[in-house]
C-alpha cells in the first residue's frame, strides 16, 4: 500500500481538474494533460483528487504513488509554475537569447545554438545566469539538464554551466615537487 498515493491532492482555487477514460487534464494558467495510467483509478471529490489502486498488486501500489505525484506536480505547475536557474562560470563564457534560440559561447571553436522547446520561458540575466520557467516540471528539468550538458563544470577551476545551488568540489592541481 502506497503511503504517498493514499494522500489526496488539494485543488487550489483557479485550477480545474477533469478526469475521463483517456486521461487527466489540469487547467490553470496553462493546460497540462496526463494519459490515464494503468492499474489505478482517479476521481475528483470535494475539491480534492483521490487516486486508488484498481487491484491489490505491488505494481498497482507503485503506480498509485507515481500517479498521485504526477497529478500534484501538474497542479503546482499550472498554479505556481516551476523554475530552475543555471550559472555560467568562466572567462569569455556567455549566453544570449535571440527569439526562441539560445546562443552559447562556451570556449569551443563554434557557438552552440539551442532551440528552446515550446512551453518553456527562458531569460538570460546580465550576470550570466539562465532562468528556465515553465508549468511542466519534467520539461523544465530536462531543458536545464540539456543546457548543462553542453559544458558541465570541470573539477579543477569549476568552469562551465552549473545549477545555481550546486556545489562543485574542486580538486587540487599538480604539485611541483
Amino acid at each position: 500500500m502506497s503511503r504517498i498515493g493514499n494522500k489526496p491532492v488539494d485543488i487550489p482555487s483557479g485550477v480545474k481538474v477533469a478526469v475521463d477514460k483517456t486521461g487527466i487534464t489540469v487547467e490553470g494558467k496553462s493546460k497540462l494533460t496526463l494519459p490515464m495510467p494503468p492499474l489505478v483509478a482517479v476521481e475528483v471529490k470535494d475539491n480534492q483528487v483521490h487516486v486508488t489502486e484498481a487491484s491489490e498488486d505491488r505494481k498497482a501500489s507503485a503506480m498509485q504513488g507515481l500517479t498521485r505525484s504526477l497529478i500534484h506536480n501538474m497542479i503546482v505547475g499550472v498554479s505556481e509554475g516551476f523554475k530552475k536557474e543555471l550559472a555560467i562560470v568562466g572567462v569569455g563564457y556567455k549566453a544570449t537569447l535571440a527569439g526562441s534560440k539560445l546562443n552559447l559561447a562556451l570556449g569551443f571553436s563554434h557557438p552552440i545554438v539551442y532551440e528552446v522547446p515550446a512551453g518553456i520561458k527562458l531569460t538570460v540575466t546580465p550576470d550570466n545566469k539562465i532562468v528556465i520557467e515553465g508549468s511542466d516540471k519534467q520539461l523544465v528539468g530536462e531543458t536545464a539538464a540539456q543546457i548543462r550538458r553542453f559544458r558541465p563544470p570541470e573539477p579543477y577551476k569549476g568552469k562551465g554551466i552549473r545549477y545555481v545551488d550546486e556545489r562543485i568540489i574542486l580538486k587540487e592541481g599538480k604539485s611541483v615537487g
